[in-house]
């Protein structure tokens, strides 16, 4: 991906991953548009990065993603790249009666909100030189974290949308690319002081080293032994990696992403 002279949408970009990685594209010469259903936050934001620019979205929302893609594409029309980073983590028991409104508020958000928002963007950015569709998933979508079941299934859904995607978008110019974290700290589930999570600070250093590739899938080097494990035999590693996490063990797996 070209990593500079882009204009960019992100959404989740008030907090954690999604507004340290709006930080490193505005520091490397970007227009920067961050989104987040958080005002205050974005405004706090955009004051500590003189240039960027923020637009309120709920994602979960698809009358809320209509609106403000129409808004982005009028204020901004050379928007040639979308980010997808918007996202909830909630705790659950999938071997307990499931809260209906919380499954809707993550597939609504973490599901549905990238979804409708790419395809409220795609037809712009087929016309947009070096255009780029990126998808924040997260490792869980390959080995899933079972306290945090349905999370980790929205996650699993949208790496194979984003290969769908790419697969239909391979002639029009349009790059599809997926960010897949490993556990990194943030101030979500009170990760900021978690030993077994990756800095934020050397994992956007490194997401952004990988960016500048050729590489479809953006993955930093902890992220690789989870993107290893699908495959024959894979229940009996999710089975060790959930008990690692429940027990509080130090793995190498470093079981989830927490961001907003």
């Amino acid at each position: 991906m070209k990593t500079n002279g882009n204009t960019i949408f992100i959404t989740g970009g008030a907090s954690g991953i999604g507004r340290a990685l709006a930080e490193a594209l505005h520091q490397a010469g970007n227009t920067v548009i961050i989104a987040s259903r958080r005002k205050a936050l974005l405004e706090a934001v955009v004051q500590a990065n003189p240039g960027m620019v923020s637009l309120v979205l709920d994602v979960s929302t698809a009358d809320g993603i209509q609106s403000a893609a129409k808004e982005a594409i009028t204020r901004f029309p050379d928007i040639n790249v979308v980010i997808n980073n918007a996202g909830i983590m909630q705790i659950d028991d999938a071997a307990a009666v499931l809260d209906d409104a919380q499954m809707l508020d993550i597939l609504s958000t973490n599901l549905l909100g990238p979804m409708r928002l790419t395809s409220a963007f795609v037809e712009h950015l087929k016309t947009k030189k070096d255009a780029v569709i990126m998808y924040v998933t997260s490792v869980l979508g390959f080995v899933p974290l079972a306290p945090a079941a349905v999370y980790s299934a929205t996650k699993a859904a949208m790496h194979s949308f984003a290969m769908s995607q790419r697969f239909m978008l391979r002639n029009s110019g349009v790059r599809v690319l997926e960010i897949a974290p490993p556990w990194v700290q943030t101030d979500l589930l009170n990760s900021n002081e978690e030993p077994r999570a990756m800095p934020l600070k050397p994992f956007i250093e490194e997401t952004m080293a990988v960016l500048a590739t050729d590489a479809d899938e953006i993955l930093v080097e902890r992220a690789n032994v989870l993107r290893s494990r699908p495959g024959p035999g894979e229940m009996a590693f999710v089975t060790e990696f959930n008990r690692a996490f429940l027990s509080g063990v130090s793995s190498t797996a470093n079981p989830t992403d927490v961001r907003a």
